[in-house]
């Protein structure tokens, strides 16, 4: 293992483009969800005409799928990611999280989305056609939260991301939640640069986070995986399937 000024670089270079969680191998680890998102996006996506990626990231995960639909489109807000889906699916549109979507109302049959920054429920309803289905992997309530209180001191746990305010927005713009399944996952973190490379990553973790801001409390961290071998929290996920009436 590196010294910690070596690993803190290294974590602090890996370029973040895309939503390939590759570069992990054998510096983290994640349990994964029952459910498998991707498996189960593959079978739908080839049982439809026309679908809709929202917040495609690089577009990995739904790239995966063996058979796409006539009609596949997809949107991402961060053009470097963009720019990155768009080598991988056919049609990648640079749009707005929180909308609105670029599309005529009722244009199809599955929208899907895997951890949405946020979940515009009300543009959802409007893009899916009568009996189309909304299928996601969304994060959680105070996923990861031991992360962030180490980094951050003692936080509020905002209800969000909660399963029953998905619940009742879903229900408010005229979706019909067929699904709502949630799961703790253990997370485990081997050395500092991965926790770098994850914290610049994933930006809800420590709002706000840099290198030099929090370098004491990466010291710490570094100081704690040394002692006991990882540092461990609990990612927070739910699925959700929703059908518009």
């Amino acid at each position: 293992m590196g010294t910690f000024e070596d690993l803190v670089a290294e974590g602090a270079a890996v370029p973040l483009e895309g939503w390939d969680f590759s570069w992990f191998a054998g510096r983290a680890t994640e349990e994964r969800p029952p459910w498998g998102y991707a498996r189960q996006i593959a079978a739908r996506l080839g049982a439809v005409e026309s679908a809709l990626d929202l917040q495609t990231g690089g577009g990995e995960v739904t790239a995966s799928a063996p058979a796409l639909p006539p009609l596949m489109a997809a949107t991402e807000s961060w053009p470097p990611n963009a720019l990155v889906a768009a080598r991988k699916l056919p049609l990648v549109v640079q749009a707005p999280d929180e909308g609105p979507l670029p599309f005529r109302s009722s244009a199809f049959d599955l929208v899907i989305s895997r951890h949405p920054v946020v979940t515009p429920w009300a543009e959802i309803a409007r893009v899916l056609r009568p009996g189309g289905t909304y299928f996601s992997q969304q994060i959680g309530a105070g996923s990861n939260r031991e992360l962030t209180d180490f980094m951050m001191g003692p936080q509020p746990v905002s209800d969000a991301r909660s399963t029953s305010l998905a619940r009742a927005d879903a229900e408010a713009v005229g979706l019909e939640v067929l699904r709502l399944e949630p799961v703790a996952l253990r997370v485990a973190f081997f050395d500092v640069g991965a926790v770098v490379h994850f914290l610049r990553k994933v930006l809800w973790t420590v709002p706000g986070f840099t290198v030099e801001g929090y370098r004491d409390r990466l010291l710490d961290m570094h100081e704690h995986i040394q002692e006991h071998g990882e540092f461990v929290c609990t990612s927070r996920r739910f699925l959700v399937e929703a059908r518009k009436r």
